[in-house]
């Protein structure tokens, strides 16, 4: 069992490091856009908002085709994973259209959310210029989701990691201008971001063309046409999928727009918690991406025993790791505040939500494992009924009402501070659960291998 152990944390650490890497384009950008003006970061919290709630819910739905292709993997059907990705294209197309259309129509969302006005511009224009790196981002994950299904997440870190190299210049030069560049502020993060995403996506297709690994898969067979069974069984998976990230990440960047109306020292406060936050998360998003590739490799070779012991040293990891992650935010708050900003106010306001972050790192950090091995299990639909009713209702719906209205006993408290107080208390009721489905799902009877999906 040791030596699942250590799989599982090979993995996870190689997954963490390329994540780190993709993390730190948001810190860069965080830091560069907070240096260059309190209003650029404060609009720069309210796009990358928007943003990340598109781009990480559609990554969300082609992210659980994971299983998928570990389960083939593990069954040893290489021609199989082959037909699979081509489909998965199909998937891909259809998100890139709709994330796109999005991005370059945010005018509702944000007149509905009350962003001011004076932040619509910058805003609009960034989300604009992201919306041409979409398609690069989301098919550079589709290769991601491939490698880490077949236990081989080495070259994607690679690329990620050499692209930090690339876009750390690039965010300080586009921001603040200079040979012959104007100065473009949170816009010019945008065009890095830009910049550096064809050019990963680049260099993973030069990689799926040159390297033998991926010769035996049969990749670069003409692709089929649409096989609809294949692609219902995709969306049966990553329908839920993504709309569970969408209500999960929608929890958490919704309160950027919200936030906006309190001014923008509260939100850059909040830009930068969520921003460490994220960071944190890292650690058991890349732990569960780990640990689902080893369960779902071991029902694909048909032994349920071993799945379950790889869930549970997937868990015992996980919980470590969010344990020292929380005592760190805790107490390190002031110093992680102050890299950020230097204002003193929008450090103050920061380290005081760093607090509250802690308690929402470990529920965080429990559901989400809780949710990946799920869908190796192929239950997809009750986690997204849960984080529907919990996550908005609760804890979005929650912090709202505490926030600007007044919630029971308590009054209006105008201030972020009451947005991570209700959030964290709807993700912690929301693990609780989750480990309790997780619990009842483990003991009961597996599904063949690659067996249909059924919605659960």
């Amino acid at each position: 069992m040791s030596s699942e152990r250590s799989l599982i944390a090979r993995h996870a650490g190689t997954v963490l490091a390329g994540q780190f890497a993709v993390m730190a384009f948001g810190v860069t950008d965080t830091i560069v856009a907070g240096r260059y003006a309190q209003d650029a970061l404060a609009a720069l919290s309210v796009g990358s908002a928007i943003y990340i709630s598109v781009f990480v819910s559609l990554m969300g739905g082609l992210q659980a085709l994971l299983p998928v292709w570990a389960e083939l993997h593990g069954a040893q059907r290489s021609a199989d994973v082959g037909r699979s990705v081509r489909q998965a294209l199909y998937l891909c197309g259809a998100a890139i259209a709709l994330g796109m259309t999005v991005l370059l129509m945010p005018g509702a969302l944000l007149r509905w959310t009350d962003v001011p006005e004076a932040m619509r511009g910058d805003v609009q224009t960034y989300l604009a210029v992201l919306a041409f790196s979409l398609p690069a981002a989301l098919l550079f994950r589709l290769f991601s989701t491939l490698n880490q299904g077949l236990g081989k997440p080495k070259l994607v870190t690679w690329i990620q990691l050499g692209s930090l190299a690339v876009k750390v210049p690039l965010s300080v030069w586009f921001a603040f201008g200079g040979a012959g560049v104007p100065a473009m502020g949170v816009v010019g993060c945008g065009w890095a971001t830009m910049v550096v995403s064809w050019g990963m996506l680049a260099i993973a297709v030069w990689l799926l063309r040159t390297q033998p690994f991926y010769r035996g898969y049969g990749l670069w067979a003409r692709i089929e046409a649409p096989d609809w069974r294949q692609l219902g069984r995709f969306a049966k998976l990553g329908v839920p999928g993504g709309l569970s990230v969408l209500v999960e990440v929608t929890s958490f960047t919704l309160m950027a727009l919200f936030i906006a109306r309190l001014g923008t020292a509260a939100s850059a406060a909040h830009q930068i918690a969520s921003n460490l936050t994220a960071v944190a998360y890292m650690v058991p998003l890349s732990l569960a991406i780990a640990t689902s590739a080893r369960v779902s490799f071991w029902l694909g070779a048909g032994d349920a025993r071993q799945a379950r012991r790889a869930c549970a040293k997937g868990f015992e990891m996980a919980l470590l790791c969010a344990l020292a992650a929380a005592t760190l935010m805790a107490t390190l708050r002031w110093r992680l505040a102050g890299i950020y900003s230097d204002d003193p106010a929008v450090v103050a306001l920061a380290a005081t939500l760093l607090l509250v972050t802690t308690a929402y790192h470990l529920a965080d950090a429990v559901q989400t494992l809780c949710v990946f091995v799920l869908r190796c299990y192929q239950v997809t639909v009750v986690p997204l009924l849960l984080y529907g009713s919990l996550l908005w209702g609760i804890g979005l719906g929650g912090s709202y009402l505490l926030a600007y209205r007044g919630l029971g006993p308590w009054p209006a408290m105008q201030s972020p501070l009451a947005f991570w107080l209700m959030s964290a208390a709807a993700l912690a009721l929301t693990a609780l659960i989750f480990v309790a489905l997780l619990w009842r799902t483990l003991k009961r009877p597996a599904l063949p291998p690659h067996a249909p999906v059924a919605a659960a």
